[in-house]
């Protein structure tokens, strides 16, 4: 794990962050009749993993929450994929690039997934004195 001072530290939050400032540089090219439907719905998920992840991060003393706000994390997560299945099909990034941040966000998936079934290496717990 090493030294996690902050939510920034976490792996998964640098991968999400770089994958979504992808996704902001790609989607600079998508049509203009695109900007109040698939641009604005593929940024604002793919930026709400890292703002969930950064709350969850802060809510590490209660599990429920932090679990509640990871799995928060997983569905934006998962909802950037189907945006970025609809990018492709409309002919708005390429397959292989496309597949590439879509094998990215399964990552990041993964890892979420596992500090959801493992909270216990992540939580605030209180010290008996």
């Amino acid at each position: 794990m090493g030294n996690i001072v902050t939510h920034r530290d976490l792996e998964v939050y640098k991968k999400s962050f770089d994958a979504s400032m992808e996704i902001f540089r790609l989607s600079k090219s998508f049509p203009k009749t695109e900007t109040y439907s698939l641009t604005d719905q593929i940024r604002r998920s793919s930026r709400s993993v890292c703002a969930n992840l950064a709350e969850a991060w802060r809510k590490r003393r209660y599990v429920a929450h932090f679990i509640s706000k990871l799995s928060d994390a997983e569905a934006e997560a998962a909802e950037t994929q189907v945006w970025l299945e609809f990018c492709v099909e409309c002919e708005y990034l390429d397959r292989e690039l496309a597949r590439t941040l879509y094998q990215k966000y399964n990552e990041i998936i993964g890892t979420l997934v596992g500090m959801i079934n493992h909270p216990e290496t992540w939580v605030i717990t209180k010290r008996k004195t």
